[in-house]
């Protein structure tokens, strides 16, 4: 697999950064005094690990929404795991939602109409989708493609799951 004209690959190294630098700008929203944090999966995981720490949150919730499923191409969106009901209470008031990055908007679309009142917050975003986010870190243009660390070694690494059958 070759890299797009405009990949924008990034390290461990720099994502710890970006995620952290993130966590900074959250401590002093909402006073700090966020009571849990709703990470979309899969790429929201990594983030809300760091976030997590950096602000001392215990409480993690994700919700699962499907929209990639080649890796290359947006398909149609699945939630495949809804947001424990004790949090949708006042409409999220108090949550922060995370994710990796923010691309088309769609999958920000259905969390946020889930959680209203939540903090959205991503490492990245594109203009399509900067919108429905509340802080972010970098922007990148929208024909952009960003290469997380974890699909990448040298070069692209295909899941284990699609190389094995059964």
């Amino acid at each position: 697999m070759s890299l797009p004209e405009k990949a924008f690959p990034v390290s461990w190294d720099q994502f710890h950064r970006d995620a952290r630098a993130l966590a900074w700008r959250l401590a002093s929203a909402n006073k700090g005094q966020w009571k849990a944090i709703v990470c979309i999966t899969r790429g929201g995981l990594v983030p809300a690990a760091i976030i997590s720490r950096e602000l001392g949150i215990r409480v993690i919730e994700t919700v699962c929404v499907a929209s990639y499923h080649d890796y290359t191409s947006q398909g149609q969106m699945q939630v495949l795991k809804e947001i424990t009901p004790t949090l949708l209470t006042e409409d999220g008031a108090g949550v922060l939602i995370i994710d990796d990055l923010t691309d088309t908007g769609k999958t920000a679309g259905i969390v946020r109409a889930m959680m209203p009142k939540a903090h959205f917050a991503t490492v990245y975003a594109k203009p399509k989708g900067r919108p429905l986010v509340d802080t972010f870190i970098t922007e990148v243009s929208q024909d952009t493609w960003i290469y997380f660390p974890w699909d990448m070694g040298f070069t692209y690494q295909k899941p284990i799951a699609e190389d094995h059958a059964g």
